[in-house]
């Protein structure tokens, strides 16, 4: 992990400027850096997308943006003054490689203005379909000298979905390396760049009283929620091709997963690390003991916050005899030595009663309850909950003697609050990963071989699916914890999900 420092200039390449990501995310994280005095003064960048604009709408544009979505707020004119006269764009098309010539000019004059240098940062924030062109393009026309140099650099950052499934992720793979060294990629997975993510790392291998029980003789199963209130919104031509597994479970959910389950990295560089989670990612199975170890759901018409909300068949873009799953729970193991015979329940849902990211340790219960009956409710199990989104931080759920002569007694939770205990916003998880692109640091980056692990355990499961012989689609409630099947499937093993109070 980078600490905190200024990077080297540079100038970054933005393709699909014109899109939702770059004005809620890239340009404010952008924008927060320089407030914070991360970025190079010597910084400048290109947006480049088919629409037409010119350098000042762009920059009103991003201004209007910077003011919604950055963490900074308000704007400070001078900060500002001075990160407007950075922003340029460029029109084009992503399969014209005269355009491409014509940005490459701009680059060495913008670099020549502004005295960034020769070092470049592409990040590629179209449709997927288009990754090809683009890294085939950028790879032959512009980066040339930049790649092959000892003294300058030339990074490509690629966003999610990185392929549709193992063969199509393999054939990326090979395409983006006949133009970029490994070392040059970097596969974004922005929760990895969430506070309470990173500070997995700190809390399992700085602390020493966590580490020791952190295995299959005090855990006994680890639960896994990825839960979004909102549904599809204008997203469903993309929603109807990928569906929870490809967007959500093959990368932040095996992410999350692989950083809980990891042993101690040797070193903490991003090779050590990454090679961590690639053996855990390659040590995971499926649980079909029972059908598929997987629970498929919809979700149909409800209430969130007083609203009616449509079902998914009645969204934008989908059949209305859709079967693509909203929903999805699965059990997972890990074969090694550390964590064998714990169940990893995993599950993500659109249309959730709330949004929610977290992280559950749920303890073994002791061997012999002394207070049974004497409790103020059943002894419930201890568990260790991170909370990844929306207030992040950690607590530890135990049990307690209530106040009083009796010897009565229930679960009390410890909480520890990001922004409570350190008076401070966290930053935007793109701003640690752009900064740390632009230091080279690729440790909250995913490497080749991590993410064709990822989906030789995803691919089956879908290829199940489409052979008619996986879990069926229930339909469940929009605002509730999902389908009723999806509780039957951990009941069965005697244990329930965590809803939070």
């Amino acid at each position: 992990m980078s600490q905190l420092k200024r990077p080297e200039p540079c100038i970054m390449v933005i393709f699909g400027a014109s899109g939702d990501l770059t004005q809620r995310k890239l340009i404010p994280a952008l924008y927060s850096l320089m407030c914070d005095g991360l970025l190079p003064d010597e910084f400048a960048m290109i947006g480049y997308a088919r629409k037409p604009k010119t350098n000042e709408s762009f920059r009103q544009e991003m201004r209007a943006a910077c003011e919604e979505f950055a963490r900074v707020k308000p704007i400070d004119e001078a900060t500002w003054a001075k990160f407007a006269r950075s922003l340029h764009y460029q029109q084009g098309e992503y399969d014209n490689p005269d355009d491409y010539r014509i940005l490459c000019q701009r680059l060495d004059a913008i670099a020549q203005a502004h005295g960034s240098g020769p070092n470049r940062l592409f990040y590629l924030s179209t449709p997927p379909e288009v990754y090809p062109t683009i890294i085939e393009h950028v790879g032959s026309i512009m980066c040339t000298g930049a790649a092959g140099s000892d003294r300058h650099w030339a990074r490509i950052i690629i966003e999610k979905p990185f392929g549709h499934d193992l063969q199509s992720a393999r054939a990326l793979n090979e395409h983006v390396h006949r133009y970029f060294r490994e070392d040059q990629v970097y596969r974004i997975d922005h929760y990895l760049g969430k506070e309470t993510v990173q500070n997995i790392f700190v809390f399992r291998f700085a602390n020493g009283i966590f580490e020791p029980i952190w295995n299959r003789r005090y855990v006994d199963n680890v639960q896994i929620t990825v839960a979004e209130s909102i549904g599809i919104g204008n997203r469903g031509s993309y929603y109807e091709k990928a569906g929870v597994i490809r967007d959500i479970m093959q990368n932040h959910m095996l992410q999350l997963l692989a950083l809980t389950a990891m042993e101690p990295p040797a070193e903490f560089s991003a090779d050590a690390v990454r090679n961590e989670k690639v053996k855990v990612l390659k040590a995971l199975r499926v649980d079909t003991s029972r059908g598929d170890g997987t629970v498929r759901g919809q979700y149909g018409p409800g209430k969130i916050d007083g609203k009616v909300v449509p079902g998914y068949t009645q969204e934008e873009g989908v059949a209305p005899d859709s079967t693509t799953e909203t929903y999805l729970a699965m059990k997972l193991f890990v074969d090694n030595w550390r964590w064998a015979g714990v169940p990893f329940y995993v599950r993500s849902g659109k249309r959730m009663a709330s949004r929610l990211t977290e992280i559950v340790i749920q303890f073994k219960m002791p061997p012999l309850l002394l207070f049974k009956e004497v409790t103020a409710r059943a002894i419930e199990p201890n568990m260790l909950i991170m909370n990844i989104q929306p207030h992040e931080g950690i607590s530890l759920h135990f049990t307690a003697k209530s106040p009083g002569s009796t010897d009565r007694v229930q679960t009390v939770v410890m909480d520890f609050n990001y922004e409570t205990t350190f008076k401070t916003p966290a930053p935007e998880a793109y701003e640690r990963l752009l900064l740390d692109a632009m230091l080279g640091d690729s440790t909250l980056f995913t490497r080749n071989d991590e993410v064709e692990a990822a989906w030789k355990l995803i691919t089956p499961v879908i290829e199940r699916w489409e052979a008619g012989k996986g879990s069926f689609i229930e339909l469940y409630r929009s605002g509730s914890w999902g389908p009723k099947e999806a509780d039957d499937f951990i009941a069965a093993d005697g244990r329930k999900w965590h809803v939070p109070a």
